[in-house]
């Protein structure tokens, strides 16, 4: 009879941890009338865009506008000075689930979702996504494909720190090496701001440290991933 329940036992559990993993990998449904990624990616310049999805980070509230790093589980969006009242500019944090009606644009080679608006959407999962490793990816065409993802890239090489207007407070331009070729990232202030771990970091980087970096595949005029994590690579 023991045996009987510890059995059962163990059945209950790998049955939840089944439900669990499938809640975790599911991709949850779009409402009625609200575009999948693929969709979203296949519309014309200029049309109206409707989505559901989830904030993984924020740039810094004003003038009523906010602009959001946003995903969902197949693809990301750059949500540009989205309008936003500063008490639900506070209530963005990751994981958040918004519906957006806006316009899709670009500029300097960034997708963006322009003139947004948004509802908060109750219930659901709370996603923020995995960076995934795009070093592979650095200097291919494939990248753009991953345009605002939460990417990984490793074993980089500093080249040059800069920063705007020649001193901290404000962008700090990273330039990184890989194989004998140089990329542009950027520390974007009004996403990781100079009190933040991030920025101070960059700040103490000399030209041939190696580091390891999280971003998201941010484009200006090519790639430009904005940085929200970076450390030395062990040596």
């Amino acid at each position: 009879m023991k045996k009987f329940f510890a059995l059962m036992l163990a059945l209950c559990l790998m049955l939840a941890c089944g439900a669990c993993v499938a809640e975790e990998t599911a991709v949850e449904a779009k409402s009625e009338g609200v575009m999948t990624y693929a969709e979203y990616d296949a519309a014309a310049m200029d049309a109206e865009v409707v989505l559901e999805c989830y904030v993984q980070a924020t740039q810094s509230w004003w003038d009523n506008k906010i602009t959001v790093y946003a995903a969902d589980q197949e693809g990301a969006y750059f949500l540009y000075e989205m309008a936003c009242s500063e008490e639900d500019a506070a209530k963005l944090v990751p994981g958040a689930k918004i519906k957006v009606t806006g316009y899709k644009g670009a500029w300097a080679g960034e997708i963006e979702v322009m003139e947004a608006t948004f509802e908060f959407v109750e219930g659901g999962i709370n996603y923020i996504a995995e960076a995934v490793d795009m070093t592979a990816l650095l200097g291919t065409e494939e990248l753009i494909a991953k345009q605002n993802q939460k990417a990984a890239f490793k074993g980089l090489t500093v080249e040059k720190i800069e920063y705007k207007n020649g001193e901290p407070g404000d962008d700090i331009y990273v330039t990184l090496g890989l194989n004998g070729a140089s990329y542009s990232f950027c520390v974007e202030r009004y996403l990781t701001a100079p009190d933040t771990e991030v920025y101070t970091t960059v700040g103490t980087l000399q030209a041939g440290d190696v580091v390891d970096v999280e971003a998201f595949v941010y484009w200006y005029e090519g790639p430009n991933p904005h940085i929200t994590s970076i450390v030395k690579a062990a040596q």
